[in-house]
């Protein structure tokens, strides 16, 4: 992992905000508390402004959260929210003249040239579902109904004056929250006042099912080993592994904690296999270009074809060579006569474990010493038995 994709690269794009949100929420908290902290500029802000920015950090904090969620899933509108709200939270830190909100105005300040530069990389528009739509427009139907009507019937009701007034009528009753602190004093009022409760009630719950259903759509996607496309999204110079086999397992092994990969096999159970070992694993035919478009080979570092049937293994790199020619491509041929067949598909680089096997046999057959001690190096034996010989031979 090099520098600049650590802090440059996708994933800072998502820390960073999400380090300022909560900074950003811990500070307005702690501002608008009754604990007295006070930065060197405490003295020129009036204290009202102070609680005031307080109060607003933490909303602010919230939102950028929000944004998070959209930046993982690359929308355009996420990258645009999250850099106007960075800089509102660094002059919200400002203002509060906290000493603890000075990290805050830091990390706001940084994070947003890493937005900046990575701008390419959220182009996605929102693609909201017809039933999403709908939940939307009734939950703001609801409750401009419910804000027109009480305004209109303000003399009926108790403690009503101003449309802020009305509106918090209408969040609290369709919210089933209902402080009693504003409550209808006429027949008509009344019937009003229920018509609220139904259809604010029903907007939430219509709301709260369209959030609630593609979470509960990813869980299950992530139970059956499929990753989500903000997992999807965060990948970069990256591995792809395309199949599964026999001759994979020891390349899973090599990658782990090195460098980032995915594997792309259609055999559900052996996904569910790598997903149940935290193996990123997309449930897919490797041969076709949409899975892999969608694994980003674009962006990946290399692509790595080693299962035991070379017949496949061609039709996935004959794919990932044509969506990517630029991608070092390094396949394992389960057949010797097989070679030149999988290089001419477009691997870069072809190693056949069975000749280099058949090599190592023959020379120590014929007497060449450190035959075993190089195979022991290749399968990461290090036993004592293996140190032994080996230091017997250097003698």
């Amino acid at each position: 992992m090099d520098w600049s994709r650590d802090w440059l690269g996708a994933r800072a794009t998502i820390l960073l905000p999400t380090l300022v949100a909560v900074l950003s929420f811990a500070t307005g908290v702690i501002n608008i508390s009754d604990v007295t902290v006070s930065g060197p500029l405490a003295l020129y802000i009036p204290e009202t402004i102070q609680r005031t920015a307080g109060f607003t950090g933490a909303l602010t904090g919230f939102s950028l959260l929000l944004s998070v969620v959209g930046l993982r899933r690359r929308l355009r509108i996420a990258w645009y929210a999250t850099v106007v709200l960075l800089p509102i939270s660094a002059v919200q830190g400002l203002v509060q003249t906290s000493a603890f909100s000075f990290p805050l105005v830091a990390l706001s300040l940084v994070s947003l040239p890493t937005m900046l530069l990575n701008r390419h990389r959220f182009t996605r528009a929102i693609d909201l579902t017809t039933a999403q739509l709908a939940a939307g427009a009734a939950l703001i139907g609801a409750q401009v109904y419910g804000t027109v009507g009480t305004y209109a019937l303000r003399d009926e009701f108790g403690s009503v004056s101003t449309l802020t007034d009305a509106f918090y009528y209408s969040i609290v009753t369709a919210s089933t929250v209902g402080y009693g602190d504003l409550t209808p004093q006429t027949q008509q009022a009344k019937l009003f006042a229920m018509s609220v409760v139904v259809l604010g009630t029903a907007s939430f719950a219509i709301a709260l099912g369209s959030l609630l259903g593609p979470a509960i759509e990813q869980r299950l996607s992530e139970a059956l080993g499929k990753m989500t496309d903000a997992q999807l999204d965060l990948l970069e110079d990256h591995v792809l592994v395309l199949g599964y086999g026999d001759m994979t397992e020891p390349v899973l092994e090599e990658f782990a904690d090195i460098i980032d990969y995915i594997v792309i096999t259609e055999d559900k159970d052996v996904a569910s296999r790598l997903k149940q070992r935290d193996i990123p694993v997309l449930t897919a035919d490797p041969s076709d270009e949409d899975p892999l478009i969608r694994a980003g080979i674009a962006d990946a570092r290399a692509v790595v074809v080693a299962t035991s049937d070379d017949a496949q293994d061609a039709l996935a790199i004959l794919t990932a060579n044509n969506l990517n020619p630029d991608v070092n491509i390094v396949a394992a041929a389960a057949e010797r006569e097989n070679i030149e067949k999988l290089r001419r598909a477009g691997a870069d680089t072809v190693i056949s474990p069975m000749v280099i096997g058949g090599h190592l046999l023959v020379q120590s057959a014929l007497g060449q010493k450190g035959m075993e001690s190089l195979a022991d190096h290749i399968t990461k034996v290090d036993d004592e038995e293996t140190a032994a010989k080996m230091a017997g031979d250097e003698e």
